[in-house]
């Protein structure tokens, strides 16, 4: 996790499971009531934001990015998010399997397909694109 910038309270994965570089990854997030955004989101009904979900999937998906050879010592940036499903309210107390497998990329960009499951059910799914500009040049 050392390679995206992302800290508490910003950094939503705790470990990463498994890592094909340039192919795919899957990594965890445990879900715990101490999340800062639960005091407000709802007081009473926990639920975990769905574009913290996305945000979640992104954080992998970076790691994934960064592990590629083409790519290393370099940042990777959330270009676009395209067909987002919620399909399961993610709660306090659930684990959130991250999965990202890479679809194509060219360049200084392309796209990762992501599923965000707990207990093997899709909670979130959505495809995203990712650019990863030169350090040298300012976006």
């Amino acid at each position: 996790m050392e390679l995206i910038p992302n800290r508490y309270p910003i950094l939503f994965m705790d470990r990463v499971d498994e890592l094909n570089p340039g192919e795919s990854i899957v990594c965890t997030k445990n879900v715990t009531i101490n999340e800062e955004f639960f005091q407000g989101h709802f007081p009473g009904n926990p639920v975990m934001p769905g574009v913290l979900i996305i945000e979640s999937l992104a954080q992998a998906a970076s790691i994934l990015i960064l592990k590629t050879e083409k790519y290393q010592g370099k940042t990777a940036y959330l270009g676009s998010i395209d067909n987002a499903k919620f399909r399961k309210v993610v709660r306090p107390g659930d684990v959130l399997k991250l999965h990202v497998e890479m679809e194509k990329q060219r360049d200084n960009m392309g796209k990762v397909k992501c599923e965000a499951k707990v207990d093997e059910k899709v909670a979130c799914s959505t495809t995203l694109t990712f650019i990863v500009p030169d350090p040298k040049k300012k976006i």
